[in-house]
């Protein structure tokens, strides 16, 4: 079978990448909506956070990514060691990230979990699909910070227990509340009542590679 082909071809990106905290072993940023994380295969496709970073950073890693849409913090790691320890983390869930969103309508509860196994979809790439018995495991928590009007929407704090891949807009959609702005996981007209992804990497809690210190920064909401 040939592998799906990914012909996005992502638009310019003029904003500026912020740097919120940096030392010998790690560099924290605050990605814009609308830049890629990685640079793509296609060479259309080459700006990125790592294509940006590297160009003063020549050794920096990712320690983890997010969507094209998504903006706020990041991490990225400035030496081996470093992404080791952080990748370490990561597996072992012991990286503690919030994202504020704005997602269709008014959510009944003012709280919960969203528990939902989520699996690639060849004949749709690069969309992914719930499904219980070929899909990874994926929770994600949700709180209310406010309901608005006008149209209506819940302002929502989401804390990913997991970190599968488009897991907070599967998720949203798949209780009936899809995130303003999304493309690929809509429903009404969800995907043109706002300009962007309206999710945002909010904050971000691990231990200092070479410290073991517990460091958390925080990025303001755009939107």
């Amino acid at each position: 079978m040939s592998k799906p082909i990914d012909d996005f071809i992502a638009p310019h990106c003029a904003d500026e990448i912020d740097i919120l905290y940096q030392d010998e072993d790690i560099l924290l940023i605050s990605k814009p909506s609308g830049l890629l994380s990685l640079s793509g295969k296609n060479p259309l496709n080459k700006d990125s956070v790592h294509f940006r970073m590297s160009q003063k950073f020549p050794s920096i890693s990712l320690a983890h990514r997010l969507d094209f849409g998504t903006s706020g913090i990041m991490l990225l790691a400035l030496n081996k060691k470093a992404n080791a320890n952080l990748n370490k983390q990561f597996q072992n869930r012991s990286v503690k990230k919030t994202y504020i969103s704005e997602l269709l309508g008014h959510i009944a509860e003012d709280s919960g979990i969203i528990d939902a196994a989520i699996a690639k979809d060849p004949e749709n790439f690069p969309v992914l699909k719930l499904c219980e018995k070929l899909g990874k495991s994926a929770q994600s928590h949700f709180k209310i910070i406010s309901r608005l009007a006008n149209p209506n929407r819940s302002r929502v704090l989401f804390t990913p227990v997991t970190g599968r891949t488009h897991q907070l807009r599967i998720h949203s959609l798949a209780i009936g509340h899809p995130i303003l702005g999304c493309d690929l996981y809509h429903c009404g007209n969800s995907a043109q009542l706002a300009p962007r992804l309206l999710l945002h990497a909010a904050s971000l809690e691990f231990d200092h590679p070479s410290t073991g210190l517990r460091m958390h920064v925080a990025s303001p909401c755009p939107f």
